[in-house]
């Protein structure tokens, strides 16, 4: 039992130091797309694969990867998804509950009922375009 928390040890160990694929993981949480960073990196999307599936990505590279994704170099090379999960789940957590307790975190204010009314007045805004439209159609045909 001792030897395989060992070797789970070491597979989590290499996952962390896996550039590519930590660059994939925080493109994707970014909501950035493959072409649209290849794009940013002058290279093609065929090329940012293959460096997503590197294990190690030269310093160069890595710099440029970093500032185009908007990370430093050490958030790719030591990238926890466990940590980031974390983080963006007690960030959720505290936006939206609102126990902001002076950590930097914004804190949305959303009254559902101004957003209805917010959306109704655009609903009516629009009916009234239609009618507006289907009176002058009427006037023009007359």
């Amino acid at each position: 039992m001792e030897e395989s928390k060992r070797s789970y040890d070491d597979v989590e160990i290499l996952e962390e130091s896996h550039h590519g694929r930590n660059a994939q993981r925080i493109r994707i949480y970014f909501g950035i797309k493959q072409e649209t960073l290849a794009k940013d990196l002058d290279i093609s999307q065929t090329q940012l694969s293959v460096l997503e599936h590197q294990d190690v990505i030269e310093e160069p590279m890595l710099t440029k990867l970093a500032h185009a994704l908007g990370v430093s170099p050490e958030l790719i090379k030591k990238f926890d998804v466990a940590k980031a999960i974390y983080n963006i789940n007690n960030y959720r957590d505290t936006t939206i509950n609102g126990s902001n307790s002076g950590s930097g975190t914004a804190h949305q204010n959303i009254n559902p009922l101004d957003k209805v009314v917010e959306l109704y007045e655009r609903l009516l805004k629009s009916e009234r375009e239609k009618l507006e439209l289907y009176i002058n159609h009427n006037k023009q045909t007359n």
